[in-house]
This record gives C-alpha cells, sequence and structure tokens, in this order.
C-alpha cells in the first residue's frame, strides 16, 4: 500500500479549473481540496497508489518510462519518493518531468509517495524496458509486476 499526495500551487493568474485539468489528466481524479498556506492556494489530492494509474498508463503511451523511472529514482529519500511535472503540459494531456523551480513557469506539480519499498513501486510505475518494451510486457505472465496490473505487487 502507498500514500500518494498530489500538489499544485494555483496562481493568481491561473484558472482554478484548469489546474484541477491538469492534475486529473495525471492522476484521474477530480477530488481535490484547495488549501491555504499562508500567500499560496495550493490544489492537493491524497490517496493511494490508484491516483497513479493513469500516470502510469500515460507514460507508457509517452513512451518515457527510462526517463520517468530515473527521476523517480533520483528523487528517493527513505521510505518515499518525489517528482515533479510541468503543469501546462499536463494540462495538454501529456507527462514532462520538470525540476521544482524554474522550468515550469507556473509551477510543477508536486508528487510525493510514500511506501515500504520505493524501487519496488517505481518498477511498477515506471518499469525498466528492453530495446523500448517494458520489461513486463516482456516477461511471463506469473512475472508479479504483470502489464495488466493496475496495482503495484504487495510482495
Amino acid at each position: 500500500m502507498a500514500r500518494v499526495v498530489v500538489e499544485a500551487e494555483i496562481r493568481p493568474t491561473e484558472d482554478e479549473g484548469k489546474v484541477a485539468q491538469a492534475v486529473s489528466n495525471l492522476t484521474g481524479s477530480k477530488p481535490f481540496r484547495i488549501l491555504q498556506r499562508g500567500q499560496r492556494r495550493v490544489l492537493l489530492q491524497e490517496g493511494d497508489e490508484s491516483l497513479l494509474i493513469a500516470l502510469r498508463q500515460l507514460l507508457r503511451r509517452e513512451r518515457i518510462l527510462d526517463a520517468a523511472r530515473k527521476l523517480m529514482i533520483r528523487g528517493i529519500r527513505g521510505n518515499q519518493f518525489t517528482f515533479f511535472l510541468n503543469k501546462q503540459v499536463a494540462y495538454a494531456g501529456h507527462a514532462s518531468f520538470c525540476m521544482p523551480e524554474g522550468e515550469s513557469p507556473l509551477g510543477p506539480i508536486k508528487f510525493t509517495v510514500e511506501t515500504e519499498d520505493p524501487k519496488s513501486f517505481i518498477d511498477w510505475l515506471a518499469t525498466r524496458t528492453v530495446d523500448g518494451r517494458p520489461v513486463d510486457e516482456i516477461c511471463q505472465s506469473g512475472y508479479p509486476h504483470s502489464a495488466h496490473s493496475e496495482r503495484p505487487s504487495r510482495r
């Protein structure tokens, strides 16, 4: 089981509905809360790994598993990992990883995933590829991270 937190700042010049759409394009989920943090307004979604199923499918469709995996592994700290996606690109229905500051003019969408084994979870979310094909599509059906699995295995 994983705990997933998705955050996106709503800048004064942004339409709240468009920020919500950008986030839901990545999470496949509409329920969210708006928090006031000092002068900042933040859209927040919290849940389990089901918030990452749409992103998992998007990473495969966009064929960016290797790059995603590398950035996610780089973001591991203890039992969690963090990564950032460009808000404008997400609004357009695509995924583009970015740094926390500077690469996304309106601020990024921040994902924080807390799980017992971040590396194994990343294996599910952004599996390795061989010749451009996800390894879980190549492996036999007995492999614990089957391509048809909607959730990570619970080893």
